[in-house]
């Protein structure tokens, strides 16, 4: 896409679910694009080109290995083949310097004014002459990366506006939260992914690695690949180099069956019968726990942050028992929120007093008189409206703007949303990712009441989305706080696609609208039923289920089975099943154009290209659900036209009806297994393989007994297909055999002998031929073996 103003304006006009279109901001309105949008922008005549002969000149402060000046270089020759020329051949300079107090912020939300002027820079933009200067290395960075942004490619060289931008950040920190809990990116990848969140000037990468990586203090966690802490200490370095601090994440006292569900740490646990969460009480868990810390900030040097996760505590200071009694100090101390203000103050002053700030959730149970238990040097990572977040700043503790990119939503993340009458189920929740992300940061009430110091953005792992799904609500995320307010969450979308893959790039909006919209009818195409698969869960946010109440699973109900003696076949299916039906006819209709867009940008788009790859795996999975819908209409329809045959006393073409239904089962399984192969093979490029046993180390695989993580549910990749193996898919094609060849040889015709076997991952078939497969356990969920 050629980034003109037209077709940035018709993008804003594409994107739905924000809020009212605002103006424009000044540098779209000359049709320039730029995340963060900078705080002031001065324009004045017309554009001018920026060509290789231009020349660098680097004043005060700065030397030839900043990183500024390396990213500058290595920037302009990735993005628009530029090399600047030698001194003596050029026809206009960019000058980089460092000055302190050259810069003079603005209006900003975060009361550490300093820390804002170190990231500050102004641009001076004119024909001939280009100035970057900036208070420190970090501003003068982040002013390159504006300017790398800021060019409009053209035939003979980029074009940019002559003018002036000065700019700051609103709040310090930006940062995303990276989930490795359930994968582990190979370390390029991870780099690459750092890289890229400096691009956006998000500054704070805190990532979940749970038993990836490799704790001296308690070999048993750590899983068959896991970061070293040389390769931990690596990533770090690479980060600091860009001012992106990688933060380490590890959580407490809940959420760690990773832990507890080890015989080593079963005795660690607040309930015997539960791995969700850590006896508070036993001297032996902080003994745990400060081992995990010094092994990871061994490997984390140079960082100043910790996030010690105490999110969702359920059940601290309930225990009663002679494994953990917390009941007792609850009492005590006055309140279980005390109890759990107690766990932090322990943790978060042992990193305290190794050099780290300590960012933690101060939510329930704790209560407003409990905040006066804890440590005032505290960070909290969530804001929680102005009967908490008064107390948070009387106490001194600062607090950071909690948002997400994802939560519940598989496959992809909500950026936009079906209509509701597209969908089979009410839908919970509303506000698409981009625009909820916007009003939090923007207008939450916190802002007048709360000590802020910055932003995270969440993409969870829990329900087994490919990172690279949250790019579009990361950078936006970053934008947003570092300039509240503006520009509309619909520019932000539409100035992301061509800073990200290109200008080239066509029609990205179209492509993310029809991605959210596939994702979420791939969820809400399926109904639920209570699982035989898993294990009950120990309770949720509101109790201890006694006894443990069922978990829930998708299911899908099938057709009946022909009778053997007649093929005599009652079936409502089609009836009960119209609207699904129909509305997976119209959601395949958008995935041919999907598909379409997405390969004609895997041609254009000059960056990224994994990305769209990764799109493309998940435009596939969508796709191959839409065709079994079909393909069990079509059976169906098959199984009523045999019966059909039957009455009619010819029991030929009734057995050719039911042989054509049993080849599209064949097809629906060879569609899901080569469909299935392709995710892995995609996810595999940039993820290590998830296993059982590799490197002498192995996976314990245990579920958590409250939280249902999707990708846990196996071993493996097949947590992608989980819902379709529970489905009793094979036993009822198996009948339908096993009724066509009563019925056959009852007419004397030949039978079916081969068995068809649902759980066969490598079987590949066609309507011609079919060749088995053989099933291995190893594919398939463990539950469903």
């Amino acid at each position: 896409m050629k980034p003109r103003l037209l077709s940035f304006l018709s993008c804003l006009l594409l994107v739905a679910g924000a809020a009212p279109a605002a103006t424009v901001s000044p540098l779209l309105a000359r049709g320039y694009t730029v995340i963060p949008e900078p705080q002031r922008v001065t324009l004045g005549g017309p554009d001018f080109s920026f060509t290789s002969n231009w020349r660098l000149e680097l004043g005060p402060g700065v030397t030839a290995s900043d990183v500024a000046v390396e990213s500058l270089k290595e920037d302009l020759e990735t993005r628009f083949g530029l090399r600047l020329a030698p001194q003596g051949r050029e026809s206009g300079v960019l000058r980089l310097a460092l000055a302190p107090r050259s810069v003079a912020i603005g209006e900003a939300q975060d009361r550490n004014k300093a820390a804002l002027e170190e990231q500050a820079y102004q641009i001076d933009l004119g024909p001939g002459k280009i100035g970057i200067t900036a208070n420190a290395a970090p501003g003068l960075f982040y002013g390159v990366e504006t300017l790398i942004q800021l060019m409009k490619p053209r035939d003979g060289g980029p074009r940019l506006p002559e003018g002036r931008i000065v700019d700051w950040p609103d709040l310090q920190l930006r940062q995303i939260y990276w989930d490795d809990a359930h994968h582990l990116e190979r370390l390029d990848a991870l780099k690459h992914a750092v890289r890229q969140a400096a691009f956006f000037k998000a500054n704070g990468f805190a990532i979940k690695l749970e038993g990836h990586f490799q704790f001296k203090s308690v070999p048993a966690l750590v899983e068959p690949y896991a970061l070293s802490p040389a390769q931990l200490q690596e990533l770090t370095d690479y980060g600091l180099r860009y001012y992106v601090e990688v933060i380490p994440y590890l959580d407490g006292p809940g959420h760690i069956a990773f832990i507890l569900k080890h015989p080593e740490y079963a005795k660690l646990r607040e309930f015997p019968e539960s791995n969700y969460e850590l006896c508070v009480t036993n001297p032996d868990s902080y003994k745990l726990l400060f081992g995990m810390f010094d092994d990871l900030l061994a490997a984390n040097k140079g960082v100043h942050y910790f996030y010690l996760s105490t999110d969702e505590p359920y059940y601290i200071g309930m225990a009663d028992s002679p494994q953990c009694n917390e009941k007792a100090e609850a009492e005590r101390l006055g309140s279980v929120g005390k109890l759990l203000a107690q766990f932090t103050t322990k943790t978060a002053n042992y990193l305290h007093d190794r050099g780290r700030t300590v960012m933690f959730w101060g939510e329930f149970p704790m209560k407003p008189p409990d905040i006066l238990a804890l440590p005032s040097h505290l960070v909290n990572g969530e804001v929680y409206g102005p009967i908490f977040d008064p107390a948070f700043k009387a106490h001194g503790i600062r607090e950071m703007f909690y948002t997400s990119t994802q939560g519940e939503e598989r496959l992809f993340p909500n950026y936009f949303l079906l209509a509701p009458a597209k969908l089979l189920h009410p839908r919970r929740g509303g506000t698409p990712r981009v625009a909820a992300t916007f009003e939090k940061i923007s207008f939450d009430s916190a802002r007048k009441d709360a000590d802020l110091i910055g932003e995270i953005n969440a993409g969870w792992a829990d329900a087994g989305l490919h990172p690279e799904t949250f790019w579009l609500g990361y950078a936006t995320s970053a934008g947003t706080g570092w300039r509240p307010g503006s520009p509309d969450p619909r520019e932000s979308m539409s100035a992301f696609y061509p800073l990200f893959y290109g200008p080239e790039a066509l029609n990205m909006d179209r492509v993310y609208q029809l991605l959210s919209w596939q994702a979420e009818f791939w969820s809400d195409s399926w109904e639920t039923t209570t699982s035989k698969a898993r294990k009950p869960i120990f309770g949720n946010s509101n109790a201890i289920y006694r006894p443990p109440r069922p978990v829930r699973d998708q299911t899908l109900t099938l057709p009946p089975v022909p009778s053997p003696e007649n093929l005599g076949f009652q079936s409502s299916w089609e009836r009960d099943n119209a609207q699904r039906l129909q509305l997976a006819t119209e959601s395949l209709d958008q995935n041919d154009e999907l598909l379409g867009l997405l390969r004609t940008n895997l041609e254009r788009a000059r960056f990224n290209h994994y990305n769209l790859e990764v799109f493309l795996a998940v435009a596939q999975l969508c796709r191959q659900n839409l065709e079994m819908l079909q393909g069990i209409g079509r059976m169906n329809a098959r199984l009523e036209a045999a019966k059909v045959a039957a009455e009619k006393n010819q029991p030929r073409q009734a057995v050719a009806a039911i042989d054509q239904a049993l080849r599209l089962a064949h097809d629906i399984r060879r569609s899901r297994n080569q469909v299935l192969r392709d995710a892995i093979e995609t996810w595999y490029k940039s993820w290590h393989p998830r296993v059982a046993e590799a490197n002498g180390r192995r996976f314990r695989h245990e579920l958590d007994d409250v939280k249902d993580h999707v990708p846990d549910r196996t071993v493996d990749m097949t947590y992608l297909v989980y819902r379709e193996l529970l489905l009793p898919f094979g036993d009822w094609v198996n009948q339908i055999e096993s009724a066509r060849n009563q019925y056959a040889g009852a007419h004397s015709l030949p039978a079916e002998t081969e068995k068809f076997d649902w759980k066969d991952l490598e079987a590949g078939e066609s309507p011609a031929g079919r060749v088995r497969g053989r099933t291995r356990d190893a594919v398939a969920p463990a539950a469903a073996r």
